[in-house]
């Protein structure tokens, strides 16, 4: 089972084939400077006043903190602080629960931020720091790979590039509830085509997707 114990940064490593360690690293190299060039911008230019107008709205609507920051399962099975805007009503002494559809803990701003990916933005410090990319397999809680971890096969090996702030599965749909073993499976399966097939064009495709998702808004984001 994937350790919960917050002294350990690293819970699993995996053995890359040495044959593929220049192409990996190539590979890594490029999309990293993609990363840093454009997270920086999006820092500069619209978090610079996102985050304040934001955190205005999200503490007159409900008391706590604008940020939720919860552990994240990363690259290679370690984990990272993920941050996003706070969309639930604050109670530190809460257990992990996925949300669900009509969930009243959602706050009337975070079911706006929700719809538009807008909770998401916060990630694109998460991108500059190196704990993630632009786009990639999403990270999930540390609770859900706990559970997949061991049982389902495919599901370790979705980690073995970084987590995105958008992805293949999101954009296909499958994002929201993982109540099912199904849902859970096609996000895999589309994390791990994403993992084999990745190119600079079909990175633009998907953040062009994830853009029109948040102009239009996701019928399964809760």
């Amino acid at each position: 089972m994937l350790s919960l114990d917050s002294h350990y940064k690293t819970l699993y490593v995996y053995a890359e084939p040495r044959t593929r360690r220049n192409e990996i690293t190539y590979q890594q190299l490029g999309k990293r400077i993609f990363d840093i060039c454009f997270s920086l911008l999006v820092t500069i230019f619209v978090l610079s006043w996102l985050i304040p107008i934001i955190g205005l709205l999200i503490s007159i609507g409900s008391r706590g903190p604008i940020l939720y920051i919860q552990k994240r399962t990363g690259y290679r099975g370690s984990w990272f602080y993920c941050l996003k805007f706070r969309t639930m009503t604050y109670n530190p002494q809460a257990s992990f629960h996925q949300a669900t559809k009509n969930d009243n803990r959602v706050t009337s701003v975070g079911k706006f931020l929700r719809k538009t990916n807008l909770d998401e933005m916060p990630q694109f410090l998460n991108v500059l720091i190196g704990d993630m990319s632009i786009v990639g397999p999403r990270p999930h809680a540390l609770q859900h790979s706990a559970q997949f971890w061991n049982s389902m096969p495919e599901y370790r090996k979705r980690y073995r590039v970084k987590p995105g702030i958008t992805g293949l599965a999101q954009v296909r749909g499958c994002r929201g509830e993982t109540d099912q073993l199904m849902k859970m499976q096609h996000r895999v399966k589309y994390d791990r085509f994403y993992n084999r097939k990745k190119t600079p064009c079909l990175d633009v495709w998907i953040c062009w997707l994830t853009v029109k998702a948040m102009m239009t808004g996701n019928k399964n984001a809760w």
